[in-house]
């Protein structure tokens, strides 16, 4: 049987680890405003509930987190099941993410890779694809991040081992950045793209 205590002992140990990791965050969103200013896109991409968190994510930055403003450019790169299946099946599943970065990402895009284990081998090639076409990449992880922290420009880890509770801290920080970048937008400074 389960125990609730212990699992709800665990997401608050995962949560609160993201106490640590603010000065992570501010930096990721504070990249993510300056590219929405410069008219650039945020890319999000991950496997199963990670891509589940992609669409969630993308979805409250093109519609709204909690606040009325103008759409803000934000695609997950899970959602268009004839591309995914075409590239999966012409090129290999590794290349899901990879093939529509190539196609739709360009300099200063952000690019986020969410991979609980921080080993996807799809992910893993889409954020190398990114950062040769200039974008800037963030990897969300769990565990010790695997090979993501050595991928991404910015990799936000937490430290924990249990997939459930990797998910429910990445989908907070998802929203930490979301109302962050929303707040931002609605006034963003005056006469610089630079925050």
């Amino acid at each position: 049987m389960i125990d609730f205590h212990r699992a709800l002992e665990e997401h608050r140990q995962a949560v609160n680890a993201l106490e640590g990791l603010i000065p992570q965050l501010e930096a990721i969103a504070r990249r993510m405003g300056a590219a929405l200013v410069e008219g650039r896109t945020i890319f999000w991409m991950g496997n199963g509930g990670s891509a589940a968190d992609s669409q969630h994510l993308a979805a409250e930055l093109v519609g709204r987190f909690t606040r009325e403003r103008r759409g803000l450019p934000s695609i997950a790169l899970t959602t268009d099941t004839s591309i995914l299946t075409a590239v999966g099946n012409d090129y290999g599943y590794e290349r899901i993410f990879s093939r529509q970065i190539e196609a739709l990402c360009r300099p200063g895009d952000v690019v986020v890779g969410i991979s609980t284990s921080g080993s996807s081998p799809n992910v893993l090639r889409a954020l190398e694809q990114a950062k040769a076409l200039g974008a800037w990449t963030v990897g969300f992880a769990g565990k010790d991040g695997g090979q993501l922290r050595e991928v991404a420009d910015a990799c936000l880890i937490i430290p924990s081992a249990v997939t459930a509770r990797i998910q429910e801290a990445h989908i907070l920080a998802g929203h930490l950045l979301c109302d962050w970048v929303e707040a931002f937008m609605m006034d963003p400074p005056r006469g610089s793209t630079h925050v």
